[in-house]
């Protein structure tokens, strides 16, 4: 890097390339924060070189490729300082016109970032699928998608879990996957559902009457038996419908949300076998059965 009388301009190529073995020299002695250190020098020589292709600094923090320095930055609590580096580095491929690969780093960052703040590995996936929606890669456009998508169902942001599974669903409809747009409609259901808005939860099943073969399948027919049970406070039936295998045998984080659906107002209980034989007997057995309740307790509950 240094100049003098017969060098007037760095060598910024040479030096990226000592940085390079430097930081992975660094690396295999554990000393993190020099490796760190090197391999921002090889990015900013590498920028100086406007080499915008060879700038891979981010790699070190990977966690597939370098787990030792991956669990360092965490016990150094400098995971969202990785995630910044690597959306720096995604934001230069894609002015160099190589989106593909600044996706795959934003899902990567994702990745290292997601259980210590899911809020901005859901950001890091939806900018991915932005990206490969725009390079018509529209398969891993939904895998970036559902990945924001149950991150949010887990994180109790249903609003925002119901745009983004109304964008997923409407991919899937553009490429011709309609037993997806099945579940996905499940899944819109039970968050809506969860959100106390019955309206947009009958409007979401509605809409899909045209998608080919959602009427008269058996997931719509759970669904508007799973809309009756809930419009008429059934607990019992709604229970029963979130318990079939169509609901339970989703992802993890829509399967929960069908397991712990609620009833506003407490739910109608199923009839006991008791009232059932009144009913059956008639009115004159249903007053000597409740005279008989009546004179157990004549003597008071003691």
């Amino acid at each position: 890097l240094k100049t003098g009388f017969l060098k007037w301009k760095p060598d910024y190529d040479s030096a990226a390339t000592e940085y390079g073995k430097a930081a992975v020299a660094f690396k295999n002695a554990k000393q993190f924060d020099q490796a760190r250190e090197a391999c921002l020098r090889e990015a900013e020589a590498h920028e100086n070189n406007k080499a915008y292709l060879s700038i891979d600094c981010y790699y070190f923090f990977q966690e597939a490729d370098y787990v030792p320095l991956t669990i360092a930055l965490q016990e150094m609590q400098r995971l969202p300082e990785a995630v910044q580096l690597i959306e720096k580095a995604s934001m230069m491929y894609l002015e160099n016109g190589t989106p593909d690969t600044a996706a795959i780093a934003l899902e990567r960052a994702g990745k290292l970032i997601e259980n210590v703040s899911p809020e901005k590995a859901v950001q890091l996936y939806q900018q991915a699928a932005s990206v490969f929606e725009n390079e018509e890669r529209l398969r891993q456009a939904l895998e970036m998608l559902g990945k924001a998508s149950r991150l949010l169902v887990r994180g109790r942001r249903l609003d925002e879990a119901a745009l983004s599974l109304q964008k997923e669903k409407s991919i899937y409809k553009e490429i011709e996957n309609y037993p997806t747009c099945y579940k996905k409609t499940i899944a819109q259901v039970l968050v809506h559902l969860h959100r106390n808005d019955y309206v947009a939860a009958e409007r979401c099943v509605r809409e899909s009457y045209s998608i080919p073969g959602f009427n008269g399948s058996e997931d719509c027919a759970a669904l508007e038996q799973l809309l009756e049970g809930y419009d008429q406070q059934d607990q019992d039936q709604v229970s029963e419908v979130c318990n079939l295998p169509l609901f339970k045998y989703m992802d993890n984080d829509y399967a929960k949300l069908g397991l712990t659906l609620v009833v506003p107002g407490g739910g109608i209980k199923k009839k006991s076998p008791n009232t059932a034989q009144d009913k059956a007997r008639g009115p004159a057995a249903v007053g000597s059965h409740a005279d008989e309740e009546e004179d157990e307790y004549s003597g008071g509950l003691c």
